[in-house]
């Protein structure tokens, strides 16, 4: 089988809460004809994702088209989980004209391209691209970057220390193995703050890459779509911090599910989830609440003090009334006595 006969790949990765999930939502209203498969990676164990991007299902991209994985890292499960979902995607009538990939916040972006040499599916597919998505406010407020000047210095001091947190490293790879990126939520960053970011990413990226600014995941399907740029086979030029590793693990993180009754007001809710991410370090809150008196089903997502939350539909007759919410943090700041407390009130 030919390059041309197979089916394109565009990984989007991305810091927890760049916007992934609003990214392939666009992609999906705005395929142009394309028909669309995507797999879905979540940290944690309540699919919030997989189930957003199934709501906004359109013929091209059927909900069956949808796979949810919920093991927390893709790349770290290849045989069991990635290789069948991809065969299961190709065994597809008809096949999907390109697939995309939504790796976990905290997914290490290399090990997956290297699954594309398994013999079961490298004459299948192609990486066409690996988008990596960056909040512009936050890479502006320097939460995921270094001071490369004091690295610098103190590496220079003392060579056998690494100075770098585990959220840099990610970050860095997820550059490192990009072929373009995403600058997200501009409008909240301002024209200084996106100024910033462009200058912290050109400065954490190992070779040019082009960068796009956009609003609530729009963007032309044209850009990031058909690449072109087989990135399975170019391996050797997209380094990582875990080169040389037989494994990584992600140890360094950790999630737990909250389950409450009713809430009484959305904004009561936001409230005590900026009050948790300021005094317990919290990287990430998302899930659905049940907001009392209200028939429909509330979807809340954050990052750090940042909430958003918004009706998504209606309770179905099927499911249990519940509030759920998935809380991401490095392993030292979970505290699950702590974390229920302050997000029941």
């Amino acid at each position: 089988m030919t390059d041309l006969l197979k089916i394109p790949v565009t990984i989007v990765t991305g810091f927890l809460g760049a916007g992934k999930t609003t990214l392939i939502s666009h992609l999906i209203r705005n395929a142009g004809g394309k028909r669309l498969a995507v797999i879905v990676n979540e940290f944690g164990t309540l699919g919030v994702d997989g189930d957003i991007l199934k709501g906004c299902a359109i013929p091209d991209c059927p909900a069956e088209n949808v796979i949810e994985l919920a093991n927390g890292c893709i790349c770290c499960t290849v045989a069991d989980d990635f290789i069948p979902t991809v065969e299961t995607l190709l065994a597809l009538d008809p096949r999907p004209d390109h697939i995309l990939i939504e790796t976990s916040g905290l997914a290490l972006p290399k090990p997956l391209l290297k699954a594309f040499d398994w013999p079961a599916i490298r004459s299948r597919i192609t990486v066409d691209g690996v988008i990596a998505l960056a909040d512009a406010e936050a890479v502006a407020a320097g939460r995921f970057a270094p001071d490369l000047a004091a690295v610098d210095a103190q590496r220079a001091a003392d060579p056998s220390v690494d100075h770098e947190t585990p959220l840099s490293e990610v970050f860095e790879d997820q550059l490192a193995c990009a072929d373009m990126v995403l600058l997200t939520k501009v409008d909240l960053a301002g024209p200084e703050g996106v100024a910033a970011a462009r200058a912290v990413i050109a400065a954490e990226s190992v070779r040019p890459l082009p960068v796009v600014e956009l609003i609530d995941g729009v963007v032309d399907p044209r850009v990031i779509l058909g690449l072109g740029a087989a990135a399975e086979d170019d391996i050797a030029a997209r380094p990582s911090h875990h080169d040389g590793e037989d494994d990584h693990e992600h140890d360094d993180f950790d999630s737990i599910v909250v389950e409450l009754g009713d809430v009484s007001t959305p904004a009561d809710l936001a409230a005590r989830i900026e009050r948790l991410a300021t005094e317990h370090a919290i990287l990430r809150v998302k899930g659905y609440a049940a907001v009392a008196g209200k028939p429909m089903r509330l979807l809340v997502q954050a990052v750090g003090a940042r909430v958003r939350t918004q009706y998504d539909r209606p309770w179905r007759g099927d499911e249990r009334r519940t509030t759920q919410l998935v809380v991401i943090a490095e392993r030292g700041h979970i505290d699950t006595p702590a974390i229920t407390a302050a997000l029941a009130g």
